[in-house]
């Protein structure tokens, strides 16, 4: 609501090609491996996902951190404004606004980075997966269950492929010493906090399964019958393929792809859930883009307003009574 990053919807078309990037990405990673020191690449890594992990991480804990600020605390203002040329042809680079409280949220997640930097601890690693995860839910949007099917279906195909019908995807998540999946301790209990064999998860399946349960969420809401029966069954059939994926890893001593698990189960079970209560068709002809929920409302103007937060709150509400074109919005990357 206060972000001037709006969702990037993902059209069908987008979902059609993005297992195609996905490949070329990652054979692209393996093939950088190969072929240059794994030292260089990971130290140049390391300093991009520490920039990315420290900014996901502040803004991620921002809102729960609001809480702990007393009601006396000293909250000033700041606007970071960068612009190029000058005059009627001058155009803003940067214009951020922040407070004093995105300060020490800031201050706090470079801790964990610097941390992370220096140890590679798997708790630091697993705080900046989640905030990427979450940040990535948040600025990813399937605008319908048909996009998000073959979102799912395509990147099925894909996980599938490179990990049992290649090394690839099981070389890279293992060379790759970035944030970029969560990491379980299997001898957790043998070294504590020091313990040093590991299970992954890769972002992408929390992620991409995650935007179409968020999507199913609002689909919920739009039925308007006070139940969130779709989130909820979409919930736990990810927990279910989830747990599957780690029974079968265990039982044949394999990495598996999680997708293969996760894509069934997260489409499977609310669609079987539809047929039970006959609403198949009101699913699949759902578009969340059209919907303005209340309790996250969308902006699409984000005027530029000096001044204290309350002058930028009344002119948003003194905006939000006028139609106005959605501005073009750039492709997020993660």
């Amino acid at each position: 609501q206060n972000s001037s990053e709006m969702p990037e919807t993902i059209t069908s078309r987008d979902a059609a090609r993005f297992p195609i990037v996905a490949s070329c990405t990652l054979l692209g990673l393996y093939l950088f491996f190969k072929i240059f020191s794994q030292e260089y690449i990971n130290l140049l890594l390391s300093m991009y996902f520490f920039v990315l992990g420290i900014l996901a991480l502040s803004h991620t804990i921002s809102p729960m951190m609001n809480r702990f600020f007393p009601a006396n605390f000293p909250n000033k203002q700041y606007q970071l404004l960068f612009t190029q040329g000058s005059g009627e042809s001058k155009e803003e680079i940067v214009n951020y606004e922040f407070d004093t409280k995105d300060l020490v949220c800031l201050a706090l997640s470079t801790v964990v980075g610097v941390w992370y930097l220096l140890r590679k601890h798997w708790i630091a690693n697993n705080l900046f997966g989640l905030a990427f995860s979450l940040n990535g839910v948040e600025l990813l949007h399937l605008n319908n269950v048909s996009t998000g099917c073959i979102l799912l279906g395509g990147l099925f195909i894909y996980d599938v492929f490179w990990v049992f019908g290649t090394n690839v995807m099981v070389t890279v998540a293992k060379s790759f010493e970035a944030p970029i999946k969560l990491v379980f301790p299997q001898d957790l209990l043998e070294k504590g906090l020091e313990a040093d064999n590991f299970a992954m998860l890769g972002l992408g399946d929390i992620v991409i399964p995650g935007i179409f349960i968020a999507l199913l969420l609002r689909f919920d809401i739009s039925l308007k019958k006070n139940t969130h029966t779709y989130f909820y069954t979409s919930f736990v059939a990810y927990i279910f393929g989830l747990g599957l994926t780690i029974f079968i890893m265990h039982i044949f001593k394999h990495a598996q792809p999680a997708l293969l698990y996760l894509v069934p189960a997260c489409i499977g079970f609310p669609l079987l859930v539809a047929l039970a209560k006959g609403e198949v068709t009101e699913m699949f002809s759902y578009e969340s883009s059209a919907e303005i929920l209340p309790h996250t409302p969308r902006l699409t103007h984000f005027p530029t307003v000096s001044g204290s937060p309350a002058s930028l709150a009344d002119s948003m509400q003194q905006k939000l009574s006028c139609p106005r074109r959605r501005r073009q919005q750039s492709p997020s990357a993660m």
